[in-house]
Parts: C-alpha cells; structure tokens; sequence
C-alpha cells in the first residue's frame, strides 16, 4: 500500500496541472485505452474529456513532464507511476459504484455518474475502510473486476452476447456502463451480471434473447456490450412467470430473486419474508394500477411493477 500510494508525495508539483480531476480523468481514459489493446491520442483524449485538441495537448505535454506516461510510435503510453496512479482511481469509481449499488436507492443508470464525482475525493483509508465494510467485493455492478490494493486488477473475462451461438445456456458476467444510452436499454430489460440468459433468434437487425421468465429483443449494437460465459443447462424447467404478470386472487410461490435486484431492494425483500417457496397473493391495486398489495406470511407489502418483475414464481 505504501509503494502504491507513494505516488501522492509528489501531489505538490501536479499542483501546476489543470486540475486534479482532469489529470485523473486523462489517466482513467489512458488506462481504458491501454487495458483493451487501443491506441491513446491527443484526439482521443480531447474527445474524452470534452477538451478541444490544443488543450488535450498541453495536458499531456505537462503530464509527460510529471512522469505519467509517455509518447511512443503506438500512441500515448502510462508509464508504472501513471499507471499505479490510474489503477487507484479505476479502484475508488469501481468500489464506490459498489457502495452506491448495496447500500443506496440510486438508479443503477445513474451509480457511473455519481461514482464519476466522487472517486477524486477519496483517500487511500477511506477506500481501505469502504472496501472492508462491503466485504472485499471483486467486482462493480457492472461486472468490472476491481483492483486490489496492492494494484493488482484481474482479467475480464466472457464474449459478446451478439456472438453467443443459438440456444446455449450462457450466464452474464460483465455488462458495459457507456454509452448510457445501450446501458439503460439493458437495464430496462432486467439484465444484470449473473442473469441466465439463452439466445433464440439472431439475424443483422436483431437478438431475440430469453431471461428471467421473459423475452427481450436488443439490437446487435446493444447485444455487444453484454459480456456472457457458458452456464450449465438448467436441470429443471425455469420458472415461466414474473409476480408482476400474477392476477388479484392468483396464489403462487417465489421461485427466486433475479440479479438484477441489489443492495436495499434485496434486503428489503428479504427482510419482508420474500423467500423461495413462499406463498404470494396479489389482493389489491393502487387507483392508477401502481402499486399492488401483496400477501406474504399474512402481512401486505406494497410493490410497484418494476419491484415485481425481478421475483419470479411458480406455480
């Protein structure tokens, strides 16, 4: 910890930099070039960081001069100071966006942003303390590994989603946060690392995928940025309903929680007897159809649709 963090002792001469949030933006953006086998440009960095060329010039003439990377004929380089530094930053956003996911309401669309704000502000015993109180996760919400304090960052592993092979059993392991916009595509599906999904139709204009009891269409552009791995075959037939979809009067049992469900939400369910082989009954629903009361072990729990939709049930 202290090699990794040694790098802060030389915080005073960066002082000159723009800012500090700019020259970890630039390391973020250099490392996420780097770590995928991209080549890093003044062009790219500018387009980055919303900086016109000129700019994204003097920065990386000035970092350069600070021993943070270096030019070569592949682009623009870390160099281990900048790269140690990066690895930090890459660890404050991942965990935070951790934090955000377990233990707040925050939409998952909007944890990448908030995350965004906040990973400059924090110091090396705050991100020590925040990821002993999560419990040492590996990963983000997203998938991403994070990095461990002595720097170390695994590999990501799994293959496009758009490249998955027709009816096999594949489990979601890394979904990509940006562009925003597929992310909240993805989102709006339900899907989330973890989720079983199984592709049933693929042409150039769309993927027709089953999950969680449902089916949901993505177009390829969108399908690619969904990492998936083999799953072994499910032993029984899933279950073929969401409670959302259960009628007032209907009754039937939890089968499970999907993975899209975290942090307050799956406690919350948890703590209100929601459970595998519990029975549910939906008896009665708002004025506007939101929210429905449902019996569990003799209580109502209120729950709006979206809530509903990542229970699923059987008959």
């Amino acid at each position: 910890m202290g090699t990794l963090w040694a790098l802060l002792r030389h915080w005073q001469p960066l002082r000159r930099l723009p800012s500090r949030v700019v020259v970890e933006d630039a390391l973020m953006h250099l490392h996420q070039r780097q770590h995928s086998g991209r080549p890093a440009s003044t062009e790219s960095l500018a387009g980055a960081l919303g900086l016109p060329v000129g700019r994204a010039l003097a920065l990386v003439r000035r970092m350069e001069a600070q021993g943070l990377l270096a030019m070569s004929g592949d682009g623009i380089l870390l160099s281990p100071r900048g790269h140690r530094w990066a690895l930090q930053v890459v660890r404050a956003h991942r965990l935070y966006e951790r934090y955000l996911a377990d233990e707040t309401g925050v939409p998952v669309t909007e944890i990448h942003r908030w995350a965004h704000r906040r990973e400059h502000g924090l110091t090396p015993r705050e991100l020590d303390k925040l990821d002993a109180d999560l419990g040492h996760p590996a990963a983000d919400p997203h998938g991403d590994p994070i990095p461990t304090p002595a720097g170390h960052l695994p590999p990501e592993e799994g293959r496009p989603l758009v490249d998955w092979p027709l009816h096999t059993p594949a489990r979601i392991v890394h979904i990509e946060d940006e562009p925003p916009e597929a992310y909240a595509q993805v989102a709006a599906a339900g899907l989330a690392p973890g989720t079983l999904v199984e592709v049933v139709e693929a042409t150039p204009a769309r993927l027709v995928i089953e999950a969680d009891a449902a089916e949901h269409i993505l177009a390829p552009v969108v399908a690619a940025t969904i990492a998936v791995q083999a799953a072994k075959p499910r032993a029984a037939t899933p279950p073929s309903r969401r409670l959302s979809e259960l009628a007032l009067g209907e009754r039937a049992r939890v089968a499970a929680i999907t993975p899209a469900c975290q942090g307050l939400t799956r406690r919350r369910f948890l703590d209100l007897g929601i459970t595998p082989g519990v029975w549910v009954e939906p008896v009665m629903r708002g004025a506007f159809g939101e929210p429905t009361a449902y019996r569990v072990r003799d209580t109502l729990i209120a729950l709006r649709r979206e809530q509903a939709d990542t229970i699923l049930i059987e008959r």
